[in-house]
């Protein structure tokens, strides 16, 4: 129930508490909000229908005199009838206990408010990993449509490990990072985050654990959690994960995987220099612990490009490289990559067809076009400069306002900056404040539950006005929570 698209007709001759009262009775009546579902307190719901409290009260006292709702003392306004339970004596099933019994694990109560309130329209979004609408290159992908193509645009199912002109164009594009592979190595996924679903489905078990850098993107996804495994996290340092600590961890925990993004991490933007890649692929080989490399953020670099990935030297097998066009070309295309061992890349593929059948025609053929015309280069040429720009502007800001409260990282590419607090302030508490101050901002705990003092901030979304002006809002938020 946290969404409510429908707002009442003012201009409507009906008043606006019998709206109310028929939008809530259809939902109950339908079946969308079933018996046991809790209705938002009456000042909430005032605030999310823009009406006054007596008319929710009008609204809620007709819905209980329909025997629809029931008022309890300690659970609130629940539903405790609808269309069914009135016209016969079986009760309905108990879809609360379906709910709580699938397997795969909620969101953290704050990662749902960050996906439910991303879609505001007066928020300010210093939170969110993606480019803004206004970098994303929408016209010239509805030109790449339009114009002739020496490929087909297929509406077809794709083969198994996705259009083999785009794993072509993708082995052709990752030469350039030094990677030397054939199509039968790569799987078209919809997305990184279905990469790891996948393998979470496909090569390991449960119980497994899964090594990682702390803090990590990981542990604000519960893609192996709800598969059963264990994540370990390792420390970090300014050169990337650290060596020594993973050693000593694997010598007490069997793990069966590790997982880094070794370039422009997140949410620290850390770059792990070639030193440090060399002694965690050197480390990892040894001990025989295959590697997930995640590169999403690799070419977005701004002022030289970035080391080599760790696959580009990997002579073993060792590691399973994804790569996306989610942080370049828009998360809407749904298309990113799994590179790999023949074997790995045909057991995933088989997964896949089994869940979605393949990704997006319409996406692989956009994407092909993008890689093998060379618009690809030149568009990443002109984000790294907006980037950079927002970047600047973003340290400016902190420079200027948050000298005195925080301190942070200069990132060489990617789209966050690590911000650690130096004040005592709750950061849980922080995020709520600034929710009602219509700002958006994404608190450490979600990615290391022990962290109490770090921010994740994003440059790549808000237009460089709301930048400014959140971010001043935001120091004066947490120097007011301080005193």
């Amino acid at each position: 129930m946290s969404n409510y698209e429908w707002k009442p007709t003012r201009t409507s001759p009906i008043p606006l508490h019998q709206q109310i009262y028929e939008y809530m009775k259809e939902k109950i009546m339908n079946g969308e909000w079933t018996i046991g579902t809790k209705i938002p307190p009456q000042r909430t719901l005032a605030k999310i229908f823009k009406v006054n409290r007596s008319t929710i009260i009008i609204a809620l006292d007709e819905l209980v005199a329909d025997g629809l709702i029931k008022s309890k003392v300690g659970r609130g306004t629940i539903v405790i009838n609808n269309t069914w339970s009135i016209i016969t004596s079986t009760p309905p099933p108990d879809w609360k206990s379906y709910v709580r019994s699938g397997t795969h694990h909620p969101n953290q109560e704050v990662i749902q408010h960050i996906n439910k309130e991303e879609f505001s329209s007066n928020i300010i979004r210093l939170s969110t990993g993606e480019l803004s609408p206004e970098l994303l290159p929408s016209e010239k992908t509805k030109e790449i449509f339009l114009q002739g193509s020496k490929h087909t645009l297929s509406l077809s199912y794709t083969e198994p490990k996705g259009n083999i002109h785009l794993r072509v164009a993708i082995c052709d594009y990752l030469k350039s990072k030094g990677i030397g592979i054939t199509p039968d190595s790569v799987l078209i996924v919809s997305g990184g985050l279905q990469a790891l679903q996948l393998i979470s489905l496909g090569l390991l078990h449960r119980g497994s654990t899964i090594f990682h850098e702390t803090p990590s993107y990981l542990t604000s996804v519960n893609v192996f959690q709800s598969a059963g495994m264990n994540l370990f996290g390792v420390p970090m340092d300014k050169k990337g994960i650290r060596i020594d600590v993973l050693r000593r961890l694997k010598r007490h925990h069997h793990g069966a995987l590790l997982y880094t993004i070794p370039s422009f991490q997140n949410p620290t933007s850390v770059l792990m220099t070639d030193n440090r890649r060399k002694q965690l692929l050197d480390f990892c080989s040894k001990e025989r612990l295959p590697i997930i490399e995640d590169d999403a953020y690799g070419d977005l670099w701004f002022q030289q490009p970035v080391l080599k990935p760790l696959k580009a030297i990997d002579r073993q097998g060792l590691i399973l490289y994804m790569g996306s066009m989610s942080k370049t070309l828009g998360p809407g295309l749904r298309i990113g990559w799994l590179v790999g061992p023949e074997p790995v890349i045909d057991r995933l593929s088989d997964i896949k067809m089994q869940t979605d059948y393949g990704s997006s025609t319409l996406s692989q053929f956009a994407v092909t076009e993008w890689l093998t015309s060379g618009l690809y280069e030149e568009h990443l040429y002109h984000i790294r400069k907006k980037l950079k720009k927002r970047r600047d502007l973003t340290i400016q800001i902190l420079e200027n306002f948050f000298s005195d409260v925080a301190t942070w990282n200069i990132p060489e590419g990617g789209f966050y900056i690590w911000l650690k607090l130096n004040v005592e302030v709750s950061i849980v508490k922080l995020f709520h404040n600034a929710l009602k101050e219509g700002i958006l901002i994404n608190p450490g705990n979600i990615y290391d539950r022990n962290d109490a003092n770090h921010l994740r901030i994003s440059y790549s979304y808000a237009t460089e006005a709301q930048l400014e002006a959140g971010l001043k809002k935001l120091a004066l938020l947490i120097k007011k929570m301080n005193k």
